[in-house]
């Protein structure tokens, strides 16, 4: 049996956040959704998840598309392939944590 310093080393810390977790699981099953719905969803700040879009498209876990809906911008974001992989990883890995018999 996997030790849980073993199962936390495989952990990706781009999930670490809360909000982070949040963000994958609205994005995982829908296409496309936009910055204002998962402001909405998440109960964020404009800036609180900027910083949290930006730190999961480095990693390039999401992918963004910016448009023009009549004269006001739009973003939207999608999870990517890496992104389904690797928050599917890190499930994995808390689910092994909350079976682990002490």
């Amino acid at each position: 049996m996997e030790e849980i310093k073993d199962i936390i080393r495989q952990m990706d810390k781009a999930f670490d956040s809360r909000v982070r977790i949040g963000i994958m699981a609205i994005l995982l099953p829908e296409q496309w959704v936009d910055f204002n719905e998962l402001k909405s969803k998440l109960g964020v700040t404009d800036g609180n998840l900027a910083s949290h879009m930006s730190s999961l498209e480095r990693k390039k876990f999401i992918e963004i598309h910016k448009q023009f809906v009549g004269k006001r911008p739009n973003t939207s974001y999608k999870i990517t392939a890496k992104g389904k992989e690797g928050y599917a990883k890190y499930l994995v890995s808390l689910k092994k944590l909350l079976n682990i018999k002490q």
